[in-house]
This record gives structure tokens, sequence and C-alpha cells, in this order.
């Protein structure tokens, strides 16, 4: 067993003797007065070289804090500009929704970017770090400005065209990224009703959305509820027929809302049909291979096991009635009559409802504005 040291209070003597070594050891530091630690007196020594700071000097050093402070804020919320070489963007990181770009258009722009410089910033997105890429950006909008800009590198050379302008967003959520998207080239440059309806399904394919209905109700949330069901109609185009349409893009209103009520009658199978029997040169050729399986089911009663709204079945007379009375084929009847001085067009037939009422103003504004 080991023995344990008996420990021995220090005597008045040897307290005496410490403390003189003590005084002994810090003797030479004339600074040093009663009771003060040497590491106190460093710091002392320090305080008294340092140059004292004036109040100009501390309210510039608040200012370049407070300035500090704004910079990091406003690139956290992406509001600050910053220039981004062209080949470290990713413009198919996020599936566009527009899929035409008019060349006239395009040539327009470059000449305006050649000549004025960019006037609005591109808006992009971090991507992840991926090993030996370095620093990667995904586009989120400003896809037009970005290909001129391009073009205008490949004519011009990189020298003045190697970096483009831009605001770093904060990366967001996928649905809010495809809402602005969407936003952004609503109110830039109209989209057609395809090109609507197709973004609103590929966001609701990727998860964006729990499923089309919901995407066209977020993406477009501030049209109009006749806007929206349009949107559906072409979304219905684009699933059941978008891999064999060579030129959806251009539908007109019109005929996409027949060629969606055709789709919605059970006529896929035959319109597919119809497009793999010839191969169409242009937009009206591939309409002219639609038109008649869709005249055939506008012409064909609605079967009740499809559900939706019932329709009365079609009569046997369409067209001129009388010289005041049309039937349409779909069992619509309008009536014209007059009223002093006004003219009075009345509506009849199962199938009218709010949405086609809303359509069916605004064609009659649009041809009386011609």
């Amino acid at each position: 067993m080991v023995k344990r040291r008996r420990l021995e209070t220090p005597s008045s003597d040897d307290l005496t003797r410490i403390e003189e070594e003590f005084r002994r050891e810090t003797h030479g530091r004339p600074s040093i007065g009663p009771g003060i630690a040497p590491i106190a007196q460093v710091a002392a020594d320090s305080a008294a070289v340092a140059p004292a700071e004036g109040a100009d000097a501390r309210a510039a050093r608040a200012r370049d804090q407070a300035d500090a402070q704004r910079l990091r804020q406003a690139e956290g919320q992406g509001l600050l500009i910053t220039e981004i070489p062209l080949d470290q963007i990713d413009e198919g990181a996020m599936i566009r929704d527009r899929m035409v770009m008019g060349e006239d258009e395009m040539t327009e722009l470059r000449l305006s970017i050649a000549a004025n410089g960019l006037r609005l910033p591109i808006e992009v997105f971090r991507l992840d770090d991926q090993e030996g890429q370095g620093a990667r950006f995904g586009l989120l909008s400003g896809y037009r400005r970005l290909q001129a800009f391009r073009a205008l590198r490949d004519l011009a050379g990189p020298e003045k065209y190697a970096c483009i302008r831009a605001l770093i967003r904060p990366r967001a959520e996928a649905d809010a990224a495809f809402v602005a998207m969407v936003e952004e080239n609503e109110v830039r440059e109209e989209l057609s009703h395809f090109e609507r309806g197709r973004i609103a399904v590929i966001a609701a394919n990727q998860g964006a959305f729990a499923n089309v209905e919901d995407a066209v109700n977020r993406l477009y949330a501030t049209g109009s509820k006749a806007k929206r069901s349009k949107v559906r109609s072409f979304a219905l185009i684009f699933e059941e027929l978008g891999d064999m349409l060579r030129f959806p893009e251009a539908l007109t209103e019109k005929r996409g809302l027949r060629l969606s009520a055709a789709l919605r009658n059970g006529s896929e199978g035959k319109l597919r049909q119809a497009l793999s029997s010839g191969a169409a040169e242009d937009a009206e050729g591939e309409w002219q291979l639609l038109e008649p399986v869709i005249v055939q089911a506008e012409m064909a009663p609605r079967s009740p096991s499809r559900g939706g709204r019932p329709r009365a079945r079609q009569p046997a007379q369409y067209g001129w009635i009388d010289d005041q009375t049309i039937r349409t084929s779909s069992g619509v009847t309008i009536r014209h009559a007059r009223d002093g001085k006004a003219h009075v067009l009345r509506i009849e037939g199962s199938m009218i409802d709010n949405d086609l009422m809303e359509s069916l103003m605004l064609e009659i504004r649009a041809l009386l504005e011609r």
C-alpha cells in the first residue's frame, strides 16, 4: 500500500520568504503596482501604445459594418445583381414553358442588347456543387435573354459577352420555381394555350404539384376561371396527344377546345389513328387529319356512363332553322331578335354554362374590336 504524504501548514516564516521571492522576481517593472498581475500590465501597456480612435473613425467603422450587413441581407434575399459567366448557367435545370421563339423577335432582342446592353438581368438559383465543376446556376427566368447573349457571344467573341448580369435568387421549392417562371413569361410575352397546358402537366408529373388540376390552379391563380378552364383543356391535349402532334403550338383556342371535347368524349384512339395515317407538312394539314374525327365526336350523343353534365339528344336538324334561328351540331340554339335599336341574342342549350358564356363574350368582343 502506498503511504500517503502528510501535508503540513506553512509557517509564518515560510509565507514571508515566498512573498519576498515573488517581489524579487517582479522587480524591475516600475509600472507594476502592488496587487497587479503581470498579464494585466501587458494588456495595459498595449492599450497605452494603441492610438485612440476618434469619433469620426468610430462612425465610419459603424457605417462599414451596417453596409456589410445590408449587403449580406440583399444577397441572401436575391436582390444583388452580379455578373455570371455564361458557361456556368444551365438553362435546362428546369423544364421551360416556352416551346417556340420567333426568329424575328429574337433578332430584335439581339440588336437591342447589342445597342443598349442588357436592361433587365436574368434570374438564376444555385445548383448543388458537383466535384470539379465549380459554381453552377440554374436558370429561373430570362431564357430568351440568355439565348440572345449566347448568340452575340458566338458572333462578337467572348471578350464582351462572356458574362451576363443576373440576380441570384434563393433556391425555392419546385412549385414556387415553376410559378415564378410562368409569372415572368406571362408578363413579358403571352404564352400559347398549349404551352400553358404543357407546363402544368410537366410540373405535376415532376411532383411539384399534387395533380394537373392543382398545377393549373396555382400556376395561373391570377387568371380568370375561364382561362384556367382553357388551360386544363390544352393540358388534356398534351397528355393524350402530345407525343404525336407536330404543330401543337399552332392550335387556335377554338380548335383546341373542340379537340379537347373530342378527347373527353372518348375519341383518343381514333384521333391517334388519324394522326398516324399521314404525315402533315404544316399545321393546317395536321388539323385536316383531326377534324373529321372531331366532327364525328361532336355529332354523337354523349354517353351517360362517362359522367359529367347530362346532355340532351342531338336534334335531327341543325344549321339555319329560320331566318332568325340557328342550331349548332352540339345542340345549342341561337335566336336573334330586335329590341328597338338593340340586337338581342338568346342562346339555349344544356351544354351552356358560365365558362362557355364567358369565352363566347370574349370572342364577340374580339370580333367587334377588329
